[in-house]
């Protein structure tokens, strides 16, 4: 029993079941449930595996750990898990295989908005939840019944900083993104959310996923009239490149990217042309500058310490949102005493619980439950990030 509440400190410091649910969950274990079969899809190599691979490392830690604290409402998890390799052909197939042959009854992934609306289809078809760790705004707008998110949308993202652009004098900028799903996604929702701002676009640009320079898309955005900063709508290893291109060119405007980017793997890639980038983020990335008082400390400071000790790295953002992704299925088993797909889809939908990521508050009518007031303000400051806000 002390090997059993040692394994439960983790889950307990995240707001786990008590002790006494721990109890219950072994006898119940002992009537003989079934598992429940989670899958998960993520972009664990390819492109967008600074995004997959850490997420995919929490989610096989906080199983191991539930599982060794008594499983969920006394069922121990299976955890189906696959590299989507950041290709959304291949996440469409490997869906597929999990509802079809693999029989999970909830689903967590894919890494990118391209992976996850590969994917959306199928699950609306079958019946059964997903919880997508992506950022489009698509993925949830319209709100699709069985499409649920575990972080904020590129509007929320673009809402932020717009709101520091302001407060800086900031109300003429350039945009430069990415023709996949998450650029096309972040675009629309800069030029939608400008008008509204009081933010001018004052041009924008688009780049391939394998363009290897950016050169000559950036030096357009320079040169259009007034323009004062540079928003960039990329992900992984196209946006490395342009924010090298970025200081090759030597602009000195200020550069914003949304949480698409804001990860140690980033930094690490871009180097010092990263230095002085302004981004939005959850806290994981400033963790240890998080006041006393603020209400997600608790939380965020267990998962870090414990992915720091079981892996040897800081977890990055995209990692939290795997996470939070297992604290809203825990609480939906918890709260529907089932794990029949359609009982998870409605109590998934009235989750309400604080993650690494913000604090959540799910709705018929909202599939996400985060605002953009839970994100963070952060810049790199000599190769670390700063918590600004």
């Amino acid at each position: 029993m002390t090997k059993l509440l040692k394994n439960f400190s983790y889950l307990a410091a995240a707001g786990a079941l008590a002790v006494a649910a721990v109890l219950s969950s072994h006898q119940a274990l002992a009537q003989g449930k079934p598992p429940l079969k989670i899958g998960a899809y993520l972009s664990v190599t390819g492109p967008a595996a600074y995004l997959g691979s850490g997420a995919m490392k929490t989610l096989e830690m906080v199983v191991d750990s539930i599982n060794a604290a008594g499983g969920i409402d006394g069922r121990k998890l299976e955890l189906v898990r696959y590299d989507d390799e950041s290709d959304p052909a291949r996440a469409n197939t490997l869906v597929k295989r999990m509802l079809d042959n693999d029989g999970v009854q909830v689903l967590i992934g894919g890494s990118t908005t391209g992976t996850t609306m590969s994917a959306a289809p199928l699950v609306e078809r079958a019946g059964v939840p997903m919880l997508s760790l992506a950022g489009g705004t698509v993925i949830i707008d319209p709100v699709k019944k069985f499409v649920f998110k575990m972080n904020q949308t590129d509007a929320m993202a673009i809402t932020r900083l717009y709101e520091h652009m302001l407060k800086n004098k900031i109300t003429t900028i350039g945009v430069l993104a990415g023709t996949d799903a998450f650029g096309r996604a972040c675009l629309g929702a800069a030029q939608k959310l400008a008008p509204e701002k009081g933010v001018k676009i004052a041009r924008d640009e688009s780049f391939n996923v394998k363009d290897t320079d950016m050169t000559a898309q950036l030096t357009n955005l320079r040169q259009a009239p007034g323009v004062q900063a540079i928003l960039n709508c990329g992900f992984g290893e196209p946006a490395v490149i342009l924010t090298k291109n970025y200081r090759q060119l030597g602009i000195t405007l200020p550069h914003y990217g949304t949480h698409a980017l804001a990860s140690d793997t980033f930094v690490k890639l871009a180097g010092a042309a990263a230095e002085d980038m302004v981004m939005t983020n959850g806290p994981i990335l400033v963790w240890d500058q998080l006041p006393a008082n603020d209400p997600l400390q608790g939380v965020v400071q267990a998962y870090v310490k414990s992915y720091q000790t079981k892996y040897g790295e800081a977890p990055s953002y995209f990692a939290g949102n795997a996470h939070d992704a297992m604290l809203a299925i825990r609480e939906a088993v918890q709260r529907a005493g089932s794990v029949e797909p359609g009982k998870l889809r409605d109590a998934l939908e009235a989750s309400s619980f604080k993650g690494v990521t913000g604090p959540f508050q799910m709705s018929a009518t909202d599939h996400v439950g985060l605002s953009a007031a839970s994100l963070r303000i952060v810049q790199v400051k000599n190769g670390r990030w700063k918590l600004v806000e």
